[in-house]
């Protein structure tokens, strides 16, 4: 077992004497992991550590000890802390109850009572621990089956006996279940082998449960359909903030996210039941208000987005938009049939809407002989995607982003101006030839997205923007080269080369030889 121990004190002597005392200690496992000459210090240290137990000075200056303790509280609300001052002052005394610091020590700081103090804490962390291993070792693999099958029925009877005694000791402090389930976990799962899959699942599955044993947070079971059950072990107050940073750092350690429902605090066993149920609750309205998120409480959500009945004049007003590539009224447009008079609570309402807007368009698109599906490349009228979608939000994404596609295809087709925009493009960058282009500042200018500028100039001229810019740039450079008054890094300045040494290589590149050497093949 390992304690971590901080040591705060803004006197340098100080703080290297209590290090000596600290580390000098007999008591196994423990180790001090980081000083700090100020608050702000200790805080980012803890950020990046796990830390058991903290002996800080009371009075330092720009952030006081007590100011310390409360932000280290809402890091890590079990931290142990001690607080050492060198005045015996009864008002510190008290805010340091308030604070429910562990205790209270004067300088000079006596041996014996530091060591008295370390043994104290040490043990009464090495109980706690002990306790809850005890807890999660008691939920044996069997056991766990039992509660949550418990938790899944629709009229909870009664808990089996040993569960119940199981359940007791946690429910003293109060407890209430999470829920946390991976975001997009089922159709993501295609694209990689059953190997990797199970390696995934194994190295989630230990995310979580190392997360919530250096947190303190509680037990977590696995359950059905890739979700995890947690039974809090911490305190109400705490709870939300620490499911908060696991949502954050799962994020960051993973190509997925999670969601989490939370349901209700109890001290009882049979409203656990109910808290089960208020987190699956929580969980099923992530369709309407997006994932990556905490969410609590569903009783206090109604419906809000809701179905356009002026579908038909909605839809005729999207086309005209895209028509004339206007990508923000056809976002005003999608946003508008999203908003009416019937609730999209379900899932079935958003594909009903999508169906009847699709439909709409296609008919139309049909009087000016052009077939929706045909241009999008749908392989039916209702493409299977949207069935993996786990948001209205993922939906509407999609639908946005296949719109404005179709807007570019049918702007480009209709003006018929494909050549002479590829001629618009040569012309416009030869004319900025000495300056630093890329294709976000061309696709900018010609009001296009990169994407499908970029794919319209390979389509038409069979070469990617990035190596005609090169070939433009070379074959201005090769005329340059044969003005013998200009220099070299001069002519490299004029195509647009801050680097000369890139441009030397640029240059060997393509033509194989360097500017010196092609200037002297041509005796220039």
């Amino acid at each position: 077992m390992t304690i971590n121990i901080l040591l705060v004190d803004d006197e340098a002597i100080d703080l290297e004497w209590l290090r000596r005392r600290v580390t000098s200690s007999e008591l196994e496992g423990l180790q001090v992991i980081g000083t700090a000459k100020n608050g702000f210090t200790a805080l980012e240290i803890m950020e990046q550590e796990r830390i058991d137990i903290i002996f800080s000075d009371i009075r330092m200056p720009i952030m006081s000890g007590m100011e310390f303790a409360r932000r280290a509280k809402a890091i890590n609300s079990l931290v142990q802390i001690v607080f050492i001052s060198g005045h015996q002052d009864f008002s510190y005394a008290k805010e340091a109850i308030q604070l429910n610091a562990s205790g209270y020590l004067l300088k000079p700081v006596d041996d014996d009572e530091l060591n008295e103090m370390l043994n104290q804490l040490y043990y009464k962390i090495k109980q706690e621990r002990e306790t809850d291993l005890s807890l999660i070792e008691t939920l044996t693999l069997v056991n766990q089956e039992l509660l949550l099958r418990w938790f899944n029925e629709s009229t909870p009877g009664q808990v089996e006996a040993h569960i119940h005694k199981v359940l007791t000791p946690l429910l003293q402090g109060g407890s209430a279940v999470a829920i946390i389930e991976i975001d997009d976990w089922t159709w993501k799962l295609k694209k990689i082998s059953d190997e990797e899959r199970r390696l995934l699942t194994v190295s989630i599955t230990d995310f979580i449960r190392n997360f919530a044993v250096q947190k303190n947070l509680g037990s977590v079971m696995t359950s059905y359909d890739y979700r995890f059950v947690l039974l809090s072990s911490v305190q109400e107050e705490y709870f939300a903030a620490l499911l908060e940073e696991m949502i954050e750092s799962f994020g960051k350690a993973f190509p997925f996210t999670i969601t989490i429902g939370v349901g209700m605090y109890t001290n009882e066993v049979y409203k656990l039941h109910d808290s089960y149920r208020q987190a699956q609750a929580a969980l099923s309205i992530k369709w309407i208000l997006g994932k990556n998120r905490l969410i609590r409480d569903a009783s206090e959500w109604s419906p809000k987005a809701t179905m356009a009945t002026n579908l038909e004049k909605n839809v005729e007003q999207m086309l005209q938009a895209m028509l004339v590539y206007d990508l923000v009224a056809i976002d005003d447009c999608l946003l508008k049939l999203f908003n009416g008079d019937v609730p999209l609570a379900q899932k079935n309402d958003v594909y009903d809407l999508i169906i009847r807007i699709t439909s709409k368009l296609h008919a139309d698109l049909q009087k000016m002989n052009e077939n929706l599906y045909e241009i999008l490349k749908w392989d039916s009228h209702q493409p299977n995607i949207l069935f993996q979608f786990e948001t209205v939000h993922d939906i509407l994404s999609w639908i946005r982003r296949r719109f404005f596609e179709l807007s570019e295809l049918l702007y480009m087709k209709k003006q018929g101006q494909k050549r002479k925009l590829i001629n618009e493009i040569t012309q416009y960058v030869e004319n900025k030839l000495d300056q630093k282009l890329t294709l976000n500042e061309v696709a900018a200018h010609f009001d296009f997205t990169p994407n499908y500028l970029g794919h319209l100039f390979k389509a038409e001229t069979n070469i990617l923007f990035s190596d005609f810019l090169i070939e433009l740039r070379m074959k201005r450079v090769c005329e340059l080269l044969m003005d013998r008054t200009l220099k070299i890094y001069e002519i490299a300045d004029r195509v647009g080369y801050k680097n000369l040494i890139y441009f030397n290589r640029q240059f060997k590149q393509s033509l194989g030889m360097s500017p010196g050497d092609y200037r002297k093949k041509h005796k220039v």
